[in-house]
């Protein structure tokens, strides 16, 4: 990895010859079963002939497609029926985090036997860290980590390097950097029942993977040593963990158990260990990745001093000593994705590392709400700049920060592999891809029709509304009135009451 410093804090657009990182990826050890598709019911309405048509494409080489489909006809399920069909890993990319895990459970649902992971940002609270220049006020980052979400994270870039029947749920989030597949797939390690192995050099693999003994609060991502047991509670699993048991220096069982109540469910032969966060790095590079950090400082010290900017030279001196001593003793430091760059051997300006390179060559990508998930991806990389470029002017970060950024929507655009796009109103993006052609999905499988809307005078309409609503109740049936605003509504309820 070659040491190369950021000189400057503008962020050139990412030019049309942009060549995606495509990493090597290593072998998978459990392959994959076919999706099978498990509903009760069958493709109807205009369901059939959209499959049909979608499958055709796919299997043709079109690299973009259009879903065009009503609210209610069954879009999720043609999706599936896809999927099922073509027998290619998938991402669903939804734009929020709630329409994510709705997706995460109907496809769980519909492949059952099959790897559906989930990867939505995994913070329950999240104030990133800015500074306001016009009231010379720093807002330090606050978050709070949702171990559950942060564990299903976990398991879905598992799944992706392990087996070959994953479809994933994620948000617009996972444009942003996690840590590059060459690192988190080389730090990985197997264990082999009946193979020699000195227990301490696990141990010393366990700490660099960012796994933390704790002999007695045994959860996830921690280890413990009993006599000649140690055992494991891995990063993608949940109520599982393994029993490693030697006899001198050779594993004499490997055992999955309960953590609980200490039962095993299974005897295994082999199981390979992930590491506990997506950001770990080797020690050679961290030591490298410190002396680049280090260039940096002195470099952007002097260009501070020159400046006359002396505050802001000592504020950052001082919080970047303090942030590679950290690194230095820990492995790891707050906030040290603002020097991910140097970590990942990226140069500066090129993209970081996103869920999109764990991602196999023949996957195929879901942009579900198409006309609301594209622009999010276009306006997530200017606003990121922007603040981050504050931070560094005033001497709170490195130049390098800006470069721990999601990816910008042409990196995005040359990185997505075959998509469709699914909407019940697709935007002029996604049909420009297309050349305007799409496939409509208008009949829904249950024959229902949009119901008929009728325009009546302004005059009396409150009146008229209390009428009709009447006339509901006599036939037993609920009446939901919407209104423009939050103050019409409470005029409207205190005049009906």
């Amino acid at each position: 990895m070659s040491i190369q410093i950021r000189t400057t804090l503008e962020e050139p657009e990412t030019g049309p010859a942009f060549v995606p990182h495509r990493p090597a990826r290593p072998e998978k050890a459990e392959g994959g079963r076919p999706f099978t598709l498990v509903s009760d019911y069958q493709p109807s309405g205009d369901q059939p002939a959209a499959i049909a048509e979608l499958v055709a494409a796919a299997e043709g080489g079109e690299r973009d497609q259009v879903l065009l489909g009503v609210t209610g006809s069954g879009k999720t399920f043609t999706m599936a029926k896809v999927i099922e069909a073509v027998q290619r890993p998938a991402l669903v990319l939804a734009p929020n985090k709630i329409l994510a895990a709705q997706l995460y459970g109907e496809f769980k649902s519909f492949f059952p036997d099959n790897a559906v992971e989930y990867f939505v940002s995994y913070y329950d609270y999240y104030q990133p860290e800015a500074y306001v220049a016009r009231t010379d006020t720093y807002i330090e980052k606050e978050s709070s980590v949702n171990e559950a979400i942060d564990r299903m994270r976990h398991s879905a870039t598992r799944s992706l390097l392990e087996r070959d029947d994953v479809l994933i749920v994620a948000s617009v989030s996972c444009l942003y950097g996690i840590g590059s597949v060459e690192t988190y797939s080389a730090m990985t390690f197997s264990l082999k029942k009946g193979e020699s192995v000195d227990q301490r050099d696990i141990i010393r693999k366990l700490v660099a993977l960012q796994y933390k003994r704790n002999d007695a609060a045994f959860a996830r991502g921690n280890f413990r040593v009993r006599g000649d047991n140690l055992e494991i509670f891995p990063s993608h699993y949940e109520d599982n963990a393994w029993r490693i048991s030697f006899f001198g220096d050779e594993i004499e069982e490997i055992a999955e158990f309960d953590p609980l109540t200490g039962k095993t469910s299974a005897k295994l032969d082999y199981v390979k260990v992930f590491p506990n966060s997506h950001h770990v790095t080797p020690g050679p590079t961290l030591q490298q990745a410190m002396g680049a950090i280090r260039m940096e400082l002195a470099e952007r010290l002097k260009e501070l001093n020159a400046q006359g900017k002396l505050l802001e030279a000592q504020r950052l001196e001082q919080r970047t000593n303090f942030d590679l001593e950290m690194i230095a003793a820990t492995g790891a430091c707050a906030g040290i994705e603002n020097y991910s760059r140097f970590l990942t051997g990226r140069l500066p300006g090129e993209p970081p590392p996103t869920l999109f390179e764990y991602l196999p060559e023949n996957a195929m990508l879901f942009v579900d709400e198409s006309h609301q998930t594209v622009p999010q991806i276009s306006a997530m990389a200017r606003g990121d700049h922007r603040r981050k470029v504050t931070l560094a002017e005033y001497g709170f970060r490195l130049p390098s920060c800006i470069d721990n950024r999601p990816l910008r929507f042409n990196e995005w655009d040359a990185m997505r592999p075959q998509t469709v796009s699914v909407s019940a109103t697709p935007g002029p993006w996604e049909l420009e891809q297309t050349g305007g052609v799409f496939t409509e999905q208008v009949i829904r499988p249950t024959g229902l029709i949009d119901p008929p809307v009728e325009i009546r005078p302004v005059e009396d309409q409150v009146q008229d509304l209390i009428h009709e609503a009447r006339l509901a109740a006599e036939k037993g049936y609920r009446t939901l009135v919407t209104t423009l605003t939050k103050r019409m509504a409470e005029d409207l309820t205190e005049f009906m009451h």
